[in-house]
C-alpha cells in the first residue's frame, strides 16, 4: 500500500537526523529526504508532498531562507511546513511562525509526538482543501444558477420583444438595432464626458438589456392601426400614443410578480419616456427638457434614427445622410441638444453600411476562429497535414490573384471574398477526420477497402461543414468550404470522386483546389514516398492537363506557380 501513503519530505544537513526520521515515519508515511535547501527544490520539481519537515540550522541556505523561497512560488506556497530545530528561544519560534510555518518542534523529539503533530497538520490541510473545494463548487453552482437566471431572463425579454416585432413584419430587427445604437450612444457620451455623473450610476448590462421592452406596449395596439400603410386618423394616432402607458402597465404587472426590480425599473422608464420631446410637446406626460429622464432622451434619438433609416408601413427608408440631417434639425426641438451634438460627432458609426460591415467582420472572426480550431484538430493527426494546410493557403493566394488577371475566370473569381475563400480552404480535407490513422499514415500501397475509406473523406467533409454552418450561423461564409471539401477530388475527365463530375460541371473552387492540393502533396514527403522538386511536380500536372485538371486553369497555374518555388516553402 506504499503508493497510497502521504508523502513527507525531511530536510536536514545531518544524515543521522534524516535516517532517524525516515525510520520513525516509514511505517506511516512515504518519506523522502533532502540534505539541503537546494536539494529540496530539485525534489519539488518532481513531487509535491503533503508536508515538509524543515531543519533551521543548515549551511548555504538556512530554514528561514528556504521557507521564504517556498512562499514565493505559488506551486509550493501552501505546503504545510514544520520547523525542526534545537533552538528553544521564543524569538526563533515566532520568526518561523511569522514566515508561515504551521508548527515548531524542538530536537530531540519523540517518535509518537512527531507522528501526532504530523497527523494533525495533514488532517487540517485535508480539511482546508476540502473546504476550498466545497466553496469552489458552491461558487460554481451559484454562478451556474445566476447564469441560468440571466439566460432565462434574456430569453423572456427576447420572446416578448419578438412578440411585439412579429406584429409588423416590416420593422423586424428594430429592437436589436436600437439596443445596439443605445450602447454606442452611452459609450460616446462617456467618451465626451457628457452626463457622465449619471451614466456611472447605471448598471449598463441591465439597462441595455431592459431597453428591449421600450415598445412592449404595442402588444395592446390593434393590428389595423399598427400596420396601417397610410396616415393615421386623429383617433388612431391617440390609440397609437397609448402604447407608452400600456407598456408601463405591463412592466408594473411583471414587477409585481418578482423580487427582481432594477432592470424592470429601467424598462419602465424606457417605455414611459421614449416619446417625450425636448420642447415639451411629446407624450404621454408632456415632459420638457431635463424633466425627461436621460434614458428616455437617449432612446428617443436612437428610436427615431432607426425608424427613419428603415422601411415602415407608411414610408420607405431614408438614407443615413437624410436621417442625420433630420435629427440635426430637431436638436433642441424633439431631441436633447447635448445628445445630438455627440451623435453628430459619431454619426458615421450608426451608418447601416458600418453596422453591417461590423456584423460581417464579427461573423468572419467567428468563422476564422472555428476553422482554425478544426484545422488545428486536423494537424494533430499529422505534422504533414498542418504543413500542407499552410502551404495550400499561400499557393491559393498567388493563384487567386493570377485568376483575377485572366479574362476567362476574372468575372467569377472577382465576385468572391478573397479572405473567406482563403480561410475556407483550411477545410478542404476536413473529412479526413473520419479516416483512421493507420490508413492515413500507411507507408505501403492501400488495399481496395482502404482506398474506399480514403475516397469517403470528401463526402464526410461536406457533412462536417454542414455542422459547422449551424454553429457559425451563416451559409454564405461557408459556401467555398463546402464546395472545396466536396469537389477537390473530381477530375476533368469525369473519373474522379465522390460524384464523378466532368469538365465545367465541377465547381471552379474544386478545380482550383485540385491543382494546388496535388502540387502541395507532390512537393512534400508522404509516408509512401519522398517529396518531388518543383519541376518534377509541374511535369506531372502538365501530363494530367485535360485528364485530371481543367486545361485552361493549368495554363494559368503554370504561370503563377513560378512564385511557389522561392525556397521558402
Amino acid at each position: 500500500m506504499e503508493k497510497n501513503r502521504e508523502i513527507i519530505i525531511m530536510v536536514d544537513d545531518d544524515i543521522t537526523n534524516l535516517t532517524v526520521a525516515r525510520n520513525n515515519l516509514a511505517g506511516t508515511y512515504k518519506v523522502l529526504t533532502a540534505p539541503s535547501g537546494h536539494k529540496l527544490f530539485l525534489l519539488l520539481e518532481k513531487v509535491i508532498p503533503a508536508l515538509i519537515l524543515l531543519d533551521i540550522e543548515m549551511p548555504e541556505m538556512d530554514g528561514y531562507e528556504v521557507m521564504e523561497k517556498l512562499k514565493e512560488n505559488r506551486k509550493t506556497a501552501d505546503i504545510p511546513v514544520i520547523f525542526l530545530t534545537s533552538k528553544i528561544d521564543p524569538e526563533s519560534e515566532i520568526k518561523g511562525l511569522n514566515l508561515g510555518a504551521v508548527d515548531y518542534i524542538t530536537k530531540p523529539f519523540s517518535r509518537d509526538l512527531l507522528i501526532k503533530r504530523i497527523d494533525l497538520h495533514i488532517l487540517l490541510e485535508r480539511q482546508r482543501n476540502e473546504l476550498l473545494r466545497h466553496n469552489r463548487n458552491l461558487e460554481s453552482e451559484i454562478d451556474k444558477k445566476a447564469k441560468t437566471v440571466i439566460e432565462l431572463q434574456n430569453a423572456i425579454l427576447i420572446t416578448i420583444s419578438e412578440l411585439v416585432e412579429c406584429r409588423d413584419n416590416v420593422t423586424g430587427g428594430h429592437i436589436e438595432r436600437t439596443q445596439h445604437y443605445l450602447g454606442l450612444m452611452i459609450d460616446f457620451l462617456m467618451e465626451h464626458d457628457v452626463y457622465t455623473e449619471e451614466l456611472e450610476t447605471w448598471d449598463m448590462d441591465l439597462l441595455v438589456m431592459s431597453s428591449q421592452l421600450h415598445d412592449v406596449g404595442k402588444i395592446s395596439i390593434r393590428d389595423d392601426i399598427l400596420m396601417k400603410p397610410g396616415k393615421l386618423t386623429a383617433d388612431e394616432f391617440e390609440e397609437m400614443k397609448s402604447h407608452t402607458s400600456h407598456g408601463v402597465d405591463i412592466i408594473k404587472r411583471v414587477a409585481s410578480c418578482t423580487t427582481e426590480s432594477e432592470f424592470l425599473r429601467y424598462a419602465e422608464v424606457f417605455a414611459d419616456s421614449h416619446h417625450e420631446r425636448w420642447d415639451g410637446n411629446g407624450y404621454p406626460n408632456g415632459l420638457k427638457g431635463d424633466e425627461i429622464p436621460l434614458q428616455g432622451r437617449l432612446m428617443a434619438l436612437v428610436d427615431v434614427y432607426d425608424a427613419l433609416t428603415n422601411d415602415r408601413p407608411y414610408k420607405k427608408a431614408f438614407s443615413h445622410e437624410s436621417s442625420v440631417n433630420i435629427i440635426k434639425n430637431e436638436s433642441g426641438v424633439r431631441f436633447d441638444p447635448k445628445i445630438v451634438d455627440v451623435f453628430l460627432k459619431h454619426e458615421q458609426e450608426f451608418s447601416p453600411d458600418i453596422i453591417n460591415k461590423r456584423k460581417y467582420n464579427a461573423q468572419y472572426d467567428n468563422l476564422e476562429s472555428t476553422l482554425n480550431m478544426v484545422s488545428n484538430l486536423l494537424s494533430t493527426r499529422s505534422d504533414d497535414e498542418n504543413d500542407h494546410a499552410g502551404k495550400i493557403k499561400v499557393y491559393l493566394d498567388i493563384f487567386y490573384d493570377a485568376l483575377l488577371s485572366d479574362e476567362r475566370y476574372c468575372k467569377e473569381v472577382s465576385a468572391w471574398d478573397k479572405d473567406i475563400f482563403l480561410v475556407s480552404a483550411q477545410l478542404h480535407d476536413v473529412g479526413k477526420i473520419a479516416v483512421s490513422d493507420n490508413i492515413l499514415n500507411k507507408a505501403g500501397e492501400l488495399s481496395d477497402d482502404e482506398f474506399d475509406s480514403i475516397r469517403s473523406h470528401p463526402s464526410f467533409g461536406v457533412e462536417v461543414v454542414e455542422q459547422i454552418k449551424e454553429s457559425v450561423g451563416s451559409d454564405k461564409l461557408l459556401y467555398h468550404a463546402e464546395t472545396m471539401a466536396g469537389s477537390h477530388h473530381e477530375k476533368w475527365d469525369g473519373t474522379g470522386y465522390p460524384l464523378g463530375l466532368k469538365g465545367d460541371d465541377i465547381p471552379l473552387q474544386g478545380r482550383i483546389m485540385a491543382l494546388v492540393d496535388v502540387y502541395s502533396a507532390l512537393t512534400a514527403d508522404r509516408p509512401h514516398r519522398k517529396k518531388m522538386d518543383h519541376e518534377e511536380a509541374l511535369e506531372i500536372i502538365i501530363k494530367d492537363r485535360g485528364i485530371s485538371f481543367d486545361p485552361a486553369l493549368v495554363d494559368v497555374f503554370l504561370e503563377c506557380a513560378k512564385g511557389f518555388d522561392d525556397g521558402s516553402m
